[in-house]
């Protein structure tokens, strides 16, 4: 070897030189382990199959401590995911829970003019619109809208997703459209969000 050496790396070699030695004095060759099975008395007619067995058992551990590890790369990422999401519903439910009603209203396609007295006959679509504050911006919000007769029976119960919200004050709307038979009296229309009341209101159907 020609190639000059400095301090570290001579100090390298020779601890890298000794390590190989130990390790070939622990190494037994093909014919040494031979030799030590006929003073054991046991038949050296096996030992390469032997040899193929321990090989294979050494690629099975390999290939455990692989899956061990995959398996636990999972279990942490999952456990995160989950963890995120739970967070996640935590946030959306305490932002829902901040909202409030600022106005409600019963009106009929005009939505300038509130309706507090409606004739079937001329079968309008009734929409009661509710505008909401404190509403988080970049969702969108399911509410429920239940229509109830005047003798107490719900004959609609709708469920629909608002626009992206885009505003803090936010204005929403459900409709039920009245028919000839409609009966007449005093409805109710509630609105509810996540099994939260919101608002109500009442209106006559002449």
């Amino acid at each position: 070897m020609d190639t000059p050496l400095t301090q570290t790396q001579f100090t390298q070699l020779v601890a890298e030189v000794g390590q190989l030695s130990r390790q070939r004095k622990g190494e037994l060759s093909s014919e040494q382990v031979r030799q030590i099975l006929l003073q054991l008395n046991l038949s050296d007619d096996l030992l390469d199959e032997a040899i193929v067995q321990l090989n294979r058992r050494k690629a099975l551990l390999r290939r455990q401590k692989r899956n061990w590890l995959i398996g636990g790369v999972i279990a942490v990422t999952l456990t995160g995911g989950i963890a995120t999401t739970a967070l996640l519903h935590q946030q959306y439910q305490q932002q829902i829970a901040r909202i409030s009603v600022l106005q409600n209203r019963i009106t009929l396609a005009n939505s300038k003019i509130d309706a507090g007295q409606i004739d079937r006959q001329n079968k309008p679509k009734v929409f009661y619109r509710v505008t909401l504050q404190d509403t988080p911006l970049g969702n969108r919000l399911s509410p429920t809208c239940e229509w109830i007769d005047p003798s107490g029976q719900t004959v609609l119960q709708s469920t629909y997703q608002t626009q992206l919200i885009e505003k803090s004050v936010w204005t929403t709307y459900c409709f039920y459209q009245l028919k000839a038979n409609t009966s007449p009296g005093t409805w109710r229309v509630q609105m509810s969000l996540e099994g939260r009341s919101l608002s109500r209101q009442t209106f006559v159907v002449k």
